[in-house]
């Protein structure tokens, strides 16, 4: 079981997340903080594999805490949650330590599948905060550097170059299985290769990567 620490200064947003969560059958929601103080707190008694937190509370708010809760030893993953799709809060979660960042719209089955994606250690962006992240990169792309990304890709098979296209286009694994018939496990089975191949850590990064290529 997954274990999940959910922090939202609202409780229906708790209980809401909480039923998502643990009608996935593998999640496992092993405790609720209302505050970031609370949330820094609870994770260093809970030990959660995953926490699950919102960006605006009162008092210390969640871009504070993820930042503190990152800093310890064996720190969980940190997923930030949020209602604004706003620039300044992805870079800070990112710098914070977060590993992921959703959208509170986001379909429960994909908040699920986010949840398991930081929790086997790979990062994971709401599609649309992806392509924006992504074209923050823009005006530092030179054409040595897309001669470099691409001949890296190039390492890659067809379809694990499909594959990581469609990830560099914001795309879930079920949306990707979905676009190129295939199932989720062998997507993420391309997905890890071409990682591996790419020498890179999570999707953000061959989101990059592809960008730096010029084939987005």
């Amino acid at each position: 079981m997954i274990r999940v620490l959910v922090v939202d200064d609202e409780l229906m947003v708790r209980s809401w997340l909480r039923m998502i969560l643990e009608s996935a059958g593998d999640i496992s929601v092993v405790a609720e903080a209302g505050d970031g103080d609370e949330a820094v707190a609870t994770a260093a008694r809970c030990r959660p594999d995953v926490v699950l937190m919102d960006v605006r509370m009162p008092g210390t708010d969640g871009l504070a805490a993820a930042a503190r809760i990152a800093s310890a030893p064996g720190a969980p993953k940190i997923v930030m949650l949020t209602t604004f799709d706003l620039d300044e809060y992805v870079h800070e979660a990112l710098q914070a330590g977060a590993v992921g960042f959703l959208l509170k719209d986001t379909p429960p089955g994909d908040l699920a599948a986010a949840v398991r994606t930081v929790a086997a250690g790979n990062a994971m962006l709401a599609p649309t905060v992806t392509r924006r992240l992504i074209s923050t990169f823009a005006e530092r792309r030179d054409t040595s550097k897309s001669e470099v990304s691409r001949r890296l890709l190039d390492e890659l098979t067809g379809r694990e170059h499909e594959v990581v296209l469609a990830v560099a286009r914001g795309l879930s694994n079920r949306q990707i299985g979905r676009e190129l018939s295939m199932t989720e496990p062998t997507v993420k089975a391309h997905v890890s290769r071409a990682l591996a191949k790419l020498r890179l850590e999570n999707r953000v990064q061959a989101a990059i990567l592809v960008h730096d290529a010029g084939l987005l």
